[in-house]
């Protein structure tokens, strides 16, 4: 049996790809700029970059089978739609790398193979009923439940930005959902300019507001900034509030962050955990673990791996 599979995340900007073994190690990787001149100029890519780890044209001879993560919606039909890419309203992504590659292809939600990897080889490994919570420029889950996929009737299930508790009436959250709206990275690093505008003090304001982004926030809160504290205090209190919504609704075992904003969630982890222990069912509560991705940025790697041994019809082992 071939040892390897081939993995691939594609995202908006960039495109990363794995030789990944049967134990879930990668053993070569590569990322490069996404090709966004036309709809399948990205599909070609990952077929390049399969050929490139492949060590040659033939893929079907160095590798068992293949799995890519995409950032938007996978039907059922096996169509992608992904708003990031340009022309993405339904491409047939898994039938032409299956015609490129001439192997098995599984496609699959960015959020979803992100929990799959972090159950296999990373902070919920092992674990059948965990959520990771993705928060980057965007907010989104991935559910496992009993060890099954929560998928949704539309294959939407895990749309967490789209959360709604304030009672505000917020005019981002029309487009993007109220809790990305005030909790993604781009809500840090406004936050941060709207209390300097109104005469806060911070080491921040030796910056141009308009270049202030959440690592300069999170920069500015490990050098002592009590302005920054504050944001990430108060950041940290209100993905508490969506952390326990989550919690009462589908009693995880554990519920991992990850994402970008994971890098800074030494500032707001304990008041994150604090109010959601407040705030969730109490016979939950206190039994939920809240931890930072372990595998941070190679999650959805490691979780087409898997889906691509499953896909092959080796069974992996936690």
């Amino acid at each position: 049996m071939n040892p390897h599979v081939f993995a691939a995340d594609l995202g908006g900007t960039k495109c990363s790809a794995a030789v990944v073994d049967r134990d879930g190690r990668i053993v070569r990787s590569r990322t490069i700029p996404v090709n966004l001149t036309s709809p399948g100029a990205s599909v070609l890519e990952i077929a390049q970059l399969a050929e490139e780890l492949g060590g040659g044209p033939s893929v079907r001879k160095a590798f068992r089978s293949a799995a890519v993560a995409v950032p938007g919606l996978v039907r059922k039909s096996g169509t992608v739609w992904a708003p990031n890419l340009p022309g993405w309203k339904r491409m047939p992504l898994a039938r032409r790398l299956k015609r490129l590659l001439e192997i098995p292809v599984a496609v699959e939600s960015d959020r979803i193979a992100a929990v799959l990897g972090e159950s296999w080889r990373g902070a919920a490994r092992g674990i059948s009923d965990a959520i990771l919570l993705v928060i980057g420029t965007g907010i989104g889950a991935g559910i496992l439940s009993g060890g099954r996929i929560i998928r949704g009737a539309h294959e939407l299930s895990g749309c967490a930005g789209w959360m709604a508790f304030t009672g505000r009436d917020l005019p981002a959250a029309r487009r993007v959902g109220e809790l990305e709206s005030l909790a993604a990275g781009p809500a840090v690093a406004r936050i941060a300019r709207e209390r300097l505008h109104q005469g806060g003090r911070s080491s921040l304001a030796r910056l141009d507001p308009a270049t202030i982004t959440a690592r300069d926030v999170a920069a500015a809160a490990r050098r002592g900034d009590r302005l920054a504290l504050d944001i990430f205090r108060g950041y940290g209190e209100l993905l508490g509030r969506a952390v326990s919504n989550l919690v009462s609704l589908f009693d995880p075992e554990i519920v991992v962050i990850g994402g970008g904003m994971a890098e800074a969630a030494d500032l707001y982890l304990g008041p994150l955990r604090l109010a959601m222990i407040e705030l969730a069912q109490p016979l939950l509560a206190k039994k939920v673990r809240v931890s930072v991705s372990k595998l941070g940025p190679q999650a959805n790697l490691i979780g087409c791996a898997r889906l691509a041994w499953e896909l092959a019809g080796v069974h992996v082992r936690s």
